[in-house]
């Protein structure tokens, strides 16, 4: 399990050539089981490539009152991680009554703006989020439904005319991996607090691809590898 989590990010590390030596990464931890995973193979694998890239740990609590700064700070500290925790209050503010129709795309938009505020002031050249093989095909599906977009994340996103990177090492790996190996080190995840989380659109499309999933376990294979696979001749 662990030795094809290391094998998979460094698949995607090394495709997309992510990470060069000398970068300054910072890692976005939420508190989930996809970030602190990603915070620990990163360092984990500094000692075993040729190349030293220093990580910074970074977490934004929105403010919606779970602690989750406190948590996280004792977290970087009790395993040594180099970090920085930002204290805000826009989660209340992006779930106010004025904004009941889209609360997420409000919070999500203020924390990704803090994000590259804080890349900026610490030096950092890359930006890593633990977004793995399964947000990958949702954010397709959201797009389609939602957003009238033929489009999802991508491994690598340049920003700011090449100033900044957004990188995704787990692009290739499945949520299920990932939860696996999370669980076997032993971690709790730390809880933001957010009074619509497990109500989103995404929890809608997460919902509909497991029940096909579970019908052909071939199927989410299938639409990632047609994510690579596109024929623009083919679209209107």
């Amino acid at each position: 399990m662990t030795k094809e989590m290391k094998r998979l990010m460094g698949k995607a590390l090394h495709s997309r050539d992510m990470i060069q030596d000398g970068d300054h990464v910072m890692v976005a931890v939420s508190g989930g089981k996809d970030s602190i995973s990603l915070l620990w193979l990163l360092r984990e694998r500094l000692a075993r490539v040729p190349i030293q890239y220093r990580i910074t740990a970074v977490h934004v609590d929105p403010g919606f009152g779970a602690n989750s700064a406190d948590r996280m700070e004792e977290f970087f500290s009790t395993h040594g991680f180099e970090s920085r925790v930002v204290r805000g209050d826009f989660g209340p503010l992006a779930h106010g009554p004025e904004n009941r129709e889209n609360p997420c795309f409000l919070c999500s938009r203020i924390r990704r703006k803090v994000l590259f505020e804080t890349a900026r002031d610490l030096g950092c050249s890359k930006i890593a989020f633990g977004h793995h093989k399964d947000d990958v095909i949702e954010t397709f599906f959201l797009n389609i439904l939602y957003g009238a977009s033929v489009s999802t994340m991508n491994p690598v996103q340049e920003f700011f005319g090449g100033k900044l990177f957004v990188i995704r090492p787990f692009f290739m790996i499945d949520s299920d991996l990932i939860r696996r190996y999370f669980r076997s080190m032993g971690w709790q995840e730390i809880d933001l607090g957010c009074p619509t989380a497990g109500s989103s659109k995404r929890e809608e499309i997460k919902t509909m691809l497991n029940q096909l999933y579970r019908g052909n376990r071939k199927i989410k294979g299938n639409i990632f590898h047609a994510l690579q696979n596109v024929k623009p001749e083919y679209l209107l």
